[in-house]
């Protein structure tokens, strides 16, 4: 339970900076932070700027390309200023590079800085939430093991050899050249003076040719040696390339997928392209040295010439290499998200715009053409698959060129696709398939003609799976099955994996809730929470953690005795926090989860007056409190208000709720019955830093505070409640601004004149 210790640890926090918290957690936690801060978004500036950009809205901005110029004005005005106070004459000197550099990326496109931004911000507030928690899940642990540090130096050192491998091979192919044109020298000297020399000095002759065949020895061996060395790079690359490249870009993949549903954020792909630069250069590199081998072979050949023999073996393999390679580097570095909803990406809703982007993540100097990119959808679908079918509206081919590098590779951002379904002759949409609307999987195909160095290659990748809604009430179904699916499996070409969908763990999901919460409202589930979850949804089950949870109990069927699902249920109250409660929330003042029967359990022995916050369940999006009374018998009694919903919340907020909350017994002047914030801590030290000046209104000439309460021992005892308070009465045309706000969306509640 969330303990007084727990509690003031959270206001601490709270007041804290962002950058200083993080400047305070472990190195395993910073060394995450350190991945996060490269030539996009510099360390120095979020460490200069740390108040300044916290208190900016980058989320809005990244969506925004007006307000997004207007911040990046700012943020180069605030570097001027931080600039003009710095002391040092190098830390001077490397802010101005660094806004240069700044100017030079981000001018041209200032949302995209945004963006990085806001997913750095997201990503240290996760960081946050992680550190908060008493240990991460499996998955988390997992994914954090494949990003170590001792796998990246290792593969660093690997390619370090290859490229110095490659280096040692240009020396031994210019050595081959001077002694092969050492050779060609003397031996056309010998040829011309050959019928002379022959006569008159045969001994130094046979010298001569004796001296040309040991050269000739010589060049054959280093010949030899040099194929041989050939032989041993590509073989080392073609090891790399299958035991560590590719099974780390699998790893980014899969680190993609979760990131999607709320997982720790992607690092590592600048890392990648690294890689497979320089793996992809050293190939090239190869293939010149093997070309200028063959021109030396046009000078200077003979029986059991090895370059000619062993040449067309080495460049199958090169050409095989680099296929592979380029092929694997084109990767959707971005899934298709509507700017609308950009922490659900891959759901896409017919007729609004979404953005997609897509990287080589090979960077080649020979590559200075355009690259056109073209996106269809979903392409080669078998007929039967979905029981509707889409078109791209909008232009669906854009071309990678100079002005689209990023991060010196190229890429190509789609910022206007759009769906259309697909009507036929007779104006229908298809027929109803098997799978409902929101688990039919779509995707999103790219393919592009690569060429460089006399080498056609056909590339060609896709998005992972997606759903397509054409109402926003299909949006927490659509986001359901992408969290199913990227939860379960790591093969984004199985479309029909809804058609008979495996079961996740306990652990696995309870995992996924806690990343939906730290995603959406800041602040993951801590292990208490988790369990009260299990319980609502696995009953007797929950205290096993390997325990199978199905799809449809999951998303489809309701909860017993309630008109809804479980996911349902619990989106209603992401919903509801990050609208309404998110302040609340973030001070951990909300148990949440408890159910009625626990939280007598936990009343019970408290002092009169003691109260905790609980999610309604038997409403969607709902926040209720209860509070425990002692009679003048000594029997306990316990009180519940009537659960706020969005329609009330939105016009009060829920902290001056709790303060203005007051009961009338008997006549008595109005009193509140709220002391204390379970277990034991002062209402107004637990909420005062949340109160909001603006009163409630409940009557139009008198500020008051209207509150329905109810006690649980008498099912319909519902009660309204007016208290006034001693403030002057409103004029009417204060009421008439306000008078929307006057009736709350509970039937039970009427206010009697």
């Amino acid at each position: 339970m969330v303990n007084e210790t727990d509690r003031e640890a959270a206001q601490k926090q709270h007041r804290m900076s962002q950058w200083k918290q993080i400047q305070q957690l472990e190195i395993r936690l910073l060394e995450h932070v350190d991945y996060l801060y490269d030539d996009n978004f510099p360390m120095d500036i979020r460490q200069g700027l740390s108040s300044w950009i916290e208190s900016q809205d980058w989320d809005t901005a990244a969506n925004d390309e007006s307000m997004a110029a207007v911040l990046f004005t700012d943020l180069l005005s605030q570097l001027d200023e931080v600039r003009s106070r710095e002391q040092n004459f190098l830390q001077r000197h490397n802010m101005k590079i660094i806004q240069q550099q700044l100017q030079m990326k981000y001018m041209a496109h200032p949302a995209v800085m945004a963006r990085v931004i806001s997913t750095c911000l997201g990503e240290e507030r996760r960081i946050l939430s992680i550190a908060c928690m008493p240990e991460q899940g499996p998955l988390e642990k997992s994914l954090q093991d494949s990003v170590s540090v001792e796998r990246q130096k290792n593969m660093d050192n690997r390619v370090g050899i290859i490229r110095a491998s490659v280096l040692l091979m240009d020396q031994a192919v210019k050595y081959i050249k001077d002694m092969q044109d050492d050779f060609d020298f003397r031996y056309k000297t010998l040829q011309s003076r050959e019928s002379t020399d022959a006569r008159q000095n045969p001994e130094m002759m046979k010298q001569e040719i004796t001296r040309l065949q040991e050269m000739l020895n010589s060049l054959d061996f280093k010949r030899k040696e040099i194929l041989t060395n050939m032989g041993v790079v590509i073989k080392e690359i073609d090891d790399l390339m299958s035991s560590q490249l590719n099974p780390e870009l699998q790893d980014w993949k899969r680190r993609q997928q979760i990131a999607a549903i709320g997982g720790p954020l992607i690092t590592g792909l600048d890392q990648l392209q690294s890689w497979f630069t320089l793996i992809a250069q050293s190939l090239f590199q190869i293939k010149r040295q093997l070309d200028k081998l063959m021109e030396l072979v046009v000078k200077v050949t003979y029986e059991n010439d090895p370059i000619p023999l062993q040449k067309p073996q080495i460049e199958e393999r090169l050409k095989y290499l680099i296929y592979h390679l380029i092929k694997s580097s084109f990767v959707v570095e971005r899934q298709p998200c509507m700017p609308t909803h950009p922490q659900k990406p891959l759901i896409l809703k017919t007729g609004v715009q979404f953005t997609t982007k897509v990287r080589l993540l090979v960077k080649l100097p020979e590559v200075d053409y355009q690259l056109k990119v073209k996106t269809t959808f979903d392409k080669d679908l078998p007929s039967g698959r979905v029981s509707r079918q889409f078109f791209i509206l909008t232009n669906n081919t854009k071309v990678m060129d100079i002005e689209d590098y990023a991060n010196g590779c190229l890429s190509v951002e789609f910022r206007h696709l759009q769906l259309k379904e697909k009507k036929y002759v007779n104006g229908t949409k298809g027929n109803e398939g098997l799978l409902s609307v929101t688990e039919e999987l779509h995707s999103l195909n790219f393919e592009a003609c690569f060429t460089v160095q006399g080498l056609a290659i056909d590339l060609e990748t896709s998005s992972l799976p997606l759903v397509v809604i054409s109402n926003v009430s299909q949006l927490h179904g659509g986001w359901a099955s992408i969290m199913w699916f990227n939860l379960l499996t790591d093969e984004p070409k199985n479309l029909a994996f809804f058609g008979n969908p495996p079961r996740a763990t306990w652990s696995q999901l309870s995992e996924l809730l806690s990343w939906q919460f730290s995603t959406f409202v800041g602040q993951g589930l801590n292990k208490e929470q988790l369990n009260m979850l299990g319980a609502k949804l696995l009953g007797q089950h929950a205290s096993c953690s390997d325990f199978q949870v199905s799809w449809s109990k999951f998303s489809k069927e309701n909860l017993p005795g309630k008109p809804f699902g479980f996911w349902t249920w619990l989106d209603s109250i992401l919903e509801l926090i990050k609208r309404h409660l998110l302040p609340v929330w973030n001070e951990n003042s909300i148990m949440g989860f408890v159910s009625k029967e626990m939280e007598r359990t936990l009343l019970k022995d408290r002092e009169p007056g003691t109260f905790l916050l609980r999610f309604s369940e038997s409403h969607l999006g709902g926040i209720t409190f209860t509070w425990v009374e002692r009679g003048d018998d000594g029997d306990v009694k316990f009180n519940s208000v009537e659960p706020y919903t969005k329609s009330q919340l939105g016009t009060i907020p829920f902290a001056n709720i709790i303060r203005d909350y007051k009961m009338i017994s008997d006549g008595d002047v109005p009193e509140s019955p709220l002391k204390f914030l379970y277990p034991d801590v002062p209402k107004d030290e637990a909420f005062g830093r949340l109160y909001n000046s603006l009163p409630n209104i409940a009557h139009p000439y008198i500020r008051s505070t209207f509150i329905p309460i109810s006690e649980l021992r008498s099912r319909a005892a519902t009660t309204p409640i007016l208290c006034q308070s001693p403030e002057p009465p409103m004029t009417p045309g204060e009421f008439d601004m306000l008078s929307e706000q006057l009736c709350f969306d509970i039937d039970t509640v009427r206010l009697q004149y």
